[in-house]
């Protein structure tokens, strides 16, 4: 996995609840839950800029890159 979200680490340090982020950002229930509960789930572009626009927040607080292991 080369990027993960961190959109529950986000939502920790803000008192976001996943249901919250939901309402707030205007997205379908599901795909909050789905973000919130599994690091590997990524955003569209469209998911993204709705999180970014609802909390003015850049890109790269909701997503990073991890290194991955390499077994050279």
């Amino acid at each position: 996995m080369a990027v993960r979200n961190k959109i529950k680490e986000f939502c920790g340090s803000r008192a976001i609840t996943p249901y919250r982020l939901w309402k707030d950002a205007g997205l379908a229930p599901k795909t909050a839950y789905d973000l919130y509960n599994n690091p590997s789930q990524l955003p569209s572009s469209s998911v993204l800029s709705k999180i970014c626009d609802t909390y003015e927040v850049q890109p790269s607080e909701l997503l990073e890159w991890v290194k991955e292991n390499s077994n050279n």
